[in-house]
């Protein structure tokens, strides 16, 4: 049993680095778990050699379009810069990659990564934690996973369970590919909610990206990825790599490389309709983008509220 800590965050995504951020630079102490290899959630990249090269794809949010200007702000101060695609949209997008916005939120906070919590309990006037490799507890638990996992590890009998079960959320699958420099470029980036593949980028064509391959990130429709999620990662580069070709003039035997990606908890088609859920009586708060909706921006807004929720208490005591 590791000493006891002001909080846990489990979930490093943007609304619990988000709300990490404001509360470690209020002197409070806190300790974000999460059970992947990388911070940022689905602000995500994939690195990958080929050929030489090391490539990146934004596999996870293509871009930011802010709407509220505190979210515009900290963009600019992270250091996000517009994709322009010669249309009146704004489009932000993080300085080499996505993952460099959360890794810039996340710098100097004490991260633990690929630590899966199996079980938590509410132990009177604290939260008890267990992993594989150790027990550990908290005054304070934020959660800021998908809803469905939220459920998962508080139970079906909490307090907040009616609330988290009014979410539903649907998956959306992703598809990397590149290919030779020079290959067909028809367009920076294509939307169209009648195809199987949604939306289709062109991933090198972002600021500051590497040039060296042509690189295309195509993210299938809610009915093509619902109906495929449990399918496995060939079989889905398998069914998606063709239908990417034949829109951008390629051959499918000439990409250098191709994998897909599931992402199960990708869009809140039901969100809560406010910026977290909490329980005051035993310290807990839940939150995350599926509050608000599906945006980078609803993660961000529900760690700030989460934060500010959090010093207000203190304060007033």
């Amino acid at each position: 049993m590791v000493g006891r800590l002001d909080t846990v965050i489990i979930g490093s995504g943007i609304t619990g680095i988000t709300c990490a951020r404001l509360l470690h630079d209020a002197g409070v102490s806190v300790r974000v778990v999460d059970k992947g290899r990388g911070i940022g959630g689905r602000i995500a990249t994939r690195r990958a050699i080929v050929c030489g090269h090391e490539i990146g794809f934004d596999h996870g949010a293509q871009y930011f379009s802010p709407h509220d200007l505190a979210f515009l702000k900290f963009l600019v101060t992270a250091g996000a810069v517009n994709w322009n695609e010669h249309d009146e949209r704004e489009r932000l997008v993080g300085t080499s990659s996505m993952s460099a916005i959360p890794r810039m939120l996340a710098q100097g906070l004490p991260i633990s990564q690929q630590v899966e919590v199996k079980r938590l309990s509410w132990e009177d006037s604290y939260w008890l934690f267990e992993s594989a490799d150790e027990r550990f507890s908290a005054e304070r638990l934020i959660l800021t996973v998908p809803a469905p996992q939220a459920l998962q590890l508080l139970g079906d009998a909490d307090l907040l369970t009616s609330d988290l079960q009014t979410v539903e959320m649907s998956p959306c699958l992703t598809l990397m590919a590149a290919f030779p420099k020079g290959d067909m470029k028809p367009f920076n980036s294509r939307l169209d909610l009648g195809h199987p593949l949604a939306w289709i980028a062109q991933d090198s064509s972002k600021p500051d990206r590497t040039m060296e391959l042509i690189t295309w990130v195509a993210q299938a429709g809610p009915e093509f990825s619902a109906d495929h999620i449990e399918c496995s990662p060939d079989t889905i580069t398998t069914m998606m790599l063709p239908l990417l070709c034949e829109i951008i003039g390629a051959l499918p035997k000439g990409a250098l490389y191709a994998q897909a990606h599931r992402w199960r908890y990708a869009q809140a088609v039901r969100p809560v309709g406010r910026r977290f859920l909490n329980d005051i009586t035993r310290n807990l708060w839940v939150g995350g983008d599926w509050c608000l909706g599906s945006r980078a921006e609803d993660g961000w807004f529900s760690g700030e509220a989460i934060a500010q929720s959090i010093l207000d208490a203190e304060h007033a005591h």
